[in-house]
């Protein structure tokens, strides 16, 4: 197998691209408090200005994500002794954390949702006895959720389905064939036609539920990207074209940006119709390109490694799981505290960072909630591994 699915060596950019991503999420979900988005809990004087600073990340964030988690899906393949194996591993680690944090670290935010925007009057633990498992909804919620949760399984469902069609072809040609047309300007133009047309042509203005069954736009957005992740670990040839085509990447993107920005400064309230179908052309513009450019950026100058690489890189799923909890419960203990939104934004930072910090290095120490809070239940020698495999 090795030798039929080489993988990009030493890519530590990658790494580093993962990290940078997760702690991009993070500020992104600290940044929801404060717009006029849906959100669990917002604070009491909304920065409306805050949306197109917001914007410039919206539209790739989520789709990098899946990516680097498809790329180090390849890396991790490589490692196992085989399919059964693989698919043992990766469940386990998915899945087990994301029953835990459905249980425990997921339950405060509903709780809160209910507090603040629903009136609702019972204790935290009343909540969690009485309603939390009550597998309908409370006030427009269903319960139990996964919240932000919903990445884990997509992710877990995505590796599934990649493991069947690994296990049927088991075919060395889709590689070459992956090589030939990726490593050409296709890397960028044909998953460009391809978000293009799911955005502009066959989902227009639909959004994401989350909920698994019938979240068709996720679907096709995200498992494509998924897919290209795990080609592109083994690519070295798509990885080049990357490189060579990450300017174009990044003139695409802050083109794309710069329109919508455009369209939110120049409508606050309600968006011209003739300039809907550009404004998801530029969506997809700007969601492609910026992560074809990220990408090449990773490559080109942070393909090094560090001390805290490997650390960080174990990091980054506990902070995953638990950083949303902590913002929503935070923000719940500072409303009514009369401070302004400047200090409300650094004390949420400064707090989630802390708790991140605290709920990964307690869990990695403690080994029962070694898989509770995402990481292997055999602490390893070295923490953390590189997405590539040397």
């Amino acid at each position: 197998m090795r030798s039929q699915e080489g993988i990009v060596e030493r890519h530590y950019g990658m790494d580093w691209l993962r990290v940078g991503a997760f702690a991009l999420l993070i500020l992104y979900h600290i940044g929801m408090v404060f717009v006029p988005w849906n959100y669990h809990v917002k604070a009491p004087a909304l920065v409306h200005w805050a949306v197109v600073p917001m914007l410039a990340v919206n539209a790739w964030r989520l789709s990098l994500l899946f990516l680097v988690s498809g790329f180090a899906s390849r890396a991790l393949l490589m490692r196992s002794k085989g399919l059964g194996d693989f698919t043992r591993n990766r469940s386990f680690r998915l899945l087990v954390p994301l029953l835990a944090g459905m249980m425990i670290v997921v339950p405060p935010q509903p709780w809160v949702e209910l507090l603040t925007k629903h009136g609702y009057d019972g204790s935290y633990w009343h909540f969690w006895f009485a309603d939390y498992f009550r597998f309908r909804e409370l006030a427009g919620l269903a319960l139990p959720t996964w919240n932000h949760l919903w990445f884990v399984f997509y992710l877990w469902a995505y590796t599934m389905v990649l493991t069947l069609a690994v296990a049927l072809l088991r075919a060395s040609w889709l590689q070459r064939v992956y090589d030939r047309v990726f490593g050409t300007v296709l890397v960028l133009a044909l998953p460009l036609a391809w978000l293009v047309a799911v955005h502009a042509l066959w989902f227009p203005m639909v959004g994401e539920t989350h909920a698994f069954i019938g979240d068709d736009i996720a679907h096709v957005s995200y498992f494509p990207v998924f897919l290209f992740g795990f080609g592109l670990a083994g690519s070295p040839a798509a990885m080049r074209a990357i490189r060579r085509w990450g300017w174009l990447g990044a003139i695409l993107a802050l083109s794309g940006y710069a329109f919508i920005a455009w369209c939110e400064i120049h409508w606050p309230h309600g968006m011209a119709h003739w300039a809907v179908r550009p404004y998801l052309v530029a969506h997809a513009v700007q969601q492609w390109g910026a992560i074809v450019a990220l990408i090449a950026t990773a490559d080109r100058f942070w393909n090094r490694n560090h001390p805290m690489r490997a650390t960080l890189t174990e990091a980054v799923f506990p902070f995953y799981i638990v950083h949303q909890t902590i913002i929503v419960v935070a923000m719940w203990l500072l409303l009514g505290r009369g401070l302004n939104g400047g200090t409300q934004f650094a004390i949420l930072v400064a707090a989630t960072v802390a708790g991140c910090w605290a709920f990964y290095l307690i869990g990695r120490e403690i080994r029962p909630l070694r898989p509770l809070v995402g990481l292997r239940l055999h602490r390893p020698k070295r923490p953390g591994a590189t997405l590539a495999v040397r």
